[in-house]
């Protein structure tokens, strides 16, 4: 049972990076715009998160460092694709590779350093209860953050008036605009959040899985979370679950490792990566699924008409 609970355990420090960048990222899709620039904004989350910690010796600030690092990121980002009316798909791209220098640069003065790990929340009475306490009530902050952003972006897409005027410009962003809604600033703050988002993810990969710096530590994270949105066909209790398998498959070839399995390692770090492009090969084939969920006016610029 203990070594169940290790694995369990062991998954939620997988997924927790993965959630927090799919949900962001999920919101911004539904805004409909397409940011492929998450990695990018990851990795200056987990710089700035690392840096300001180290410096400061504060988990929190270096958190809030995280999530502003990567709003500033996505906040380029928006300016150049909802102003500048650049090109939304080479734009991230660019986003990526410059957030990838910008931290190579940055983390240069840190490599190497260590920082404590962000400490458990223990709540009393939950976390004694035998089995459920450690798998559910015996994780840090950022932990259950993730799981409540997820939660308060279903309940903001379903119920709210921000959630419906949302979704309104991510489907017929002309008509949105016809009615009186500020199509481009309701895509900044999307960004914005989405940035903040991946920026925590990043954050929580420098200050909790492990507390160190090290050039490219997001390791495609973010192209896997841009997945995991499809996977979920743009619904936040299905990123939820995708982001939980996904850091499973991790899990799963870290083990596996361990156990001495006959494979070179080479072959088992790949298989998370793989399994990616296997998921969204087998979503392509069902077109009708994604027709029906995807965002209509995904992707598309939106040009205001006087």
């Amino acid at each position: 049972m203990d070594f169940a609970i290790l694995i369990f355990q062991g998954i939620i420090i997988a997924a927790t990076p993965l959630l927090f960048a799919a949900i962001g990222e999920l919101v911004v899709e539904r805004a409909g715009v397409l940011n492929l620039g998450i990695e990018g904004m990851m990795i200056i989350g987990a710089i700035a998160g690392f840096s300001v910690t180290f410096e400061t010796g504060s988990p929190l600030l270096g958190i809030l460092a995280a999530a502003i690092g990567g709003a500033v990121m996505a906040g380029i980002f928006g300016v150049l694709t909802q102003i500048l009316m650049s090109n939304q798909v080479a734009t991230g791209l660019a986003l990526t590779i410059f957030g990838l220098g910008i931290a190579a640069l940055w983390g240069q003065a840190y490599s190497g350093e260590t920082i404590k790990s962000l400490g458990q929340l223990d709540i009393a009475l939950l976390t004694d209860i035998p089995i459920l306490g450690p798998l559910l009530f015996s994780h840090n902050i950022l932990v259950d953050l993730s799981v409540g952003i997820c939660v308060g972006v279903a309940w903001m897409l379903s119920k709210s008036r921000a959630g419906l005027i949302l979704r309104a410009v991510g489907e017929n962003h002309d008509a949105a605009h016809a009615i009186g809604y500020n199509v481009a600033g309701v895509r900044l703050l999307a960004l914005l959040f989405g940035g903040a988002c991946a920026g925590m993810g990043g954050a929580y990969l420098s200050m909790v899985q492990t507390p160190l710096w090290a050039e490219n530590m997001t390791a495609g994270r973010g192209w896997i979370a841009l997945a995991i949105v499809v996977f979920a066909t743009w619904k936040p209790g299905r990123a939820l679950l995708g982001a939980y398998l996904f850091g499973g498959v991790s899990v799963l070839q870290l083990h596996a490792q361990g156990f001495g399995v006959a494979i070179d390692a080479q072959y088992l770090s790949m298989l998370p990566y793989l399994v990616t492009v296997v998921v969204l090969v087998l979503i392509s084939r069902d077109r009708t699924n994604i027709m029906f969920n995807a965002p209509g006016c995904l992707g598309k610029p939106f040009f205001a008409s006087s």
